[in-house]
This record gives C-alpha cells, structure tokens and sequence, in this order.
C-alpha cells in the first residue's frame, strides 16, 4: 500500500514538473531586439562571408560583412534561415535571455560532395607519335565522362548508342554533372564576391552599414549582377539601381537620402 501511494505521489510531481518547464517555455513575452551576430562555418570555424539572413515572418533580412558579421531588427521569438552557397540551409534560433546585448555566434554545416576513390597504379610509357595534342580540359580527370564537355548529339544514339544512353541514363554520369555544376557555380561566386561586397556599396553611395544591407537585399531581388560581372560592369549597375532605388524609397512615402545627399 505504502508503495502504490509512493509511485502515485512520484507520477504526480513528475506530471507537475513538466508542466511548469511547458508554460515557461510558451510564456515567452514577444519583444523588439537588435541582433548582433556573426556567422561561422562548422568545417573550420572560419567567418561565412556574404551569407543571406533572411527572417521568413517579415520577409526581410540582411547580408553578412567579410568577417560574417551581421545586425538585424528582429523579434526575440523570431527564427531566422541562413543561407549561402557551398553551405546547407541553417535555422537560427535566438535565446530566449538575450536582449541585444553582445554578439551572438551561430555556424552552419558546409556542402561536402563525394567523389570517387582515385587508384594510381602506375604510368605507361609515354610514345611520341607524332600527332599534335588537343587543349587541355580543366575538368578533373575524376569528373572526366564520355563526351564530358557537352551532350552528345542525337545522331550518336545510332553510330555509338553506348555512350549516348550512358550520357543521359547513367547516374554516375549525372552526379558528375552536378557535382561540375556546383564547383563552376562555387568559382564563379568567389570571382563574384571580390567585385560586389558590402564595403564596396557603401563606397560607391555613401551609405552606411545599415543602409547598405537594405540596398543589397533590395539589389540582390532584382537579378541584376550575373556571376561573370566584372568590376566595372558591377560599379555601373550599382550606381544605375541605386538611383532607382532611391526613387523607389521616396514614392513608397519613406524616402531615404544617402549621407551624401544630406550633405
């Protein structure tokens, strides 16, 4: 008997417990904080520079600085997505103590692509033949396919119908092919960035920090920049939208001017 009122009262509490860690988690008072933050990689704990932090409620957000630093006005119950190529998707959650004060660090997982193992067992005698070679390809020798530098044409279906079918059938052939794609894309962001970052906005307008991540959340919707711009094509785009922009703020009833033209 004295066992049973034992186990009743312990079920009791435990239930009691749980309960209160419930409300206090959902009493949780919605308030208006300024993020300060800074974004890292989990692979080598190094700044993700140029990130998106994008906040799914208001659908706004910012841009991390070279150091992957970022602000943002947020609520303190607001989850955040950070996103930026070569990196899986990451959901930022703040705590629920935090007020503004200090800076926040929160890392995200990088994109790892698996090729394959690459046996070297030894080298052919070379022959000179007398023949003249080709160009050379900078496609790695592991991502090499039949016809790798482009599809192979329909009449090949009939005189080499092996390497056509395995061109569009094979999935090693396929993962090749995205595994290029990703690394094309990769290089190509990195030549990108060097020519369009936040510094260089704020160079070219005259904004400050803050100022410079709305016009590049704004810039970056319009698809302007291809990834192969180069820095003059990119100091012209941004001097052209920015007095679009500017034009924008002033009919939408919220005119910003840069500091230049409060000067």
């Amino acid at each position: 008997m004295k066992m049973k009122i034992i186990t009743l009262f312990s079920l009791f509490f435990l239930v009691l417990a749980v309960s209160n860690g419930k409300a206090q988690d959902d009493d949780i008072d919605p308030m208006l904080i300024k993020l300060q933050a800074r974004l890292f990689s989990v692979g080598d704990s190094q700044p993700v520079p140029y990130a998106n932090i994008i906040n799914p409620r208001t659908h706004s957000g910012t841009i991390t600085g070279n150091d992957g630093y970022f602000t943002l006005e947020m609520l303190n119950i607001d989850t955040l997505v950070a996103t930026s190529i070569g990196y899986q998707r990451g959901i930022i959650k703040v705590p629920r103590n935090y007020t503004g004060y200090g800076t926040l660090s929160f890392y995200i997982e990088p994109v790892h692509y698996a090729l394959r193992e690459v046996i070297v067992e030894g080298e052919k005698p070379k022959v000179d033949l007398g023949f003249e070679t080709g160009t050379a390809s900078n496609v790695p020798v592991e991502l090499r396919g039949d016809a790798f530098n482009e599809a192979p044409p329909v009449l090949a279906a009939f005189f080499n119908p092996i390497s056509y079918w395995q061109y569009y059938l094979s999935k090693k052939e396929k993962r090749k092919r995205e595994v290029r794609r990703e690394m094309i894309i990769q290089k190509n962001w990195e030549m990108h960035s060097q020519n369009y970052n936040k510094d260089k906005v704020m160079m070219l307008t005259g904004m400050n920090e803050m100022e410079a991540d709305s016009f590049m959340v704004w810039f970056n919707s319009q698809d302007i920049l291809p990834y192969l711009s180069s820095e003059y094509q990119v100091r012209a785009s941004i001097n052209e939208f920015f007095h679009y922009y500017k034009i924008e703020k002033m009919q939408s009833g919220f005119p910003q001017p840069s500091p230049r033209e409060r000067e």
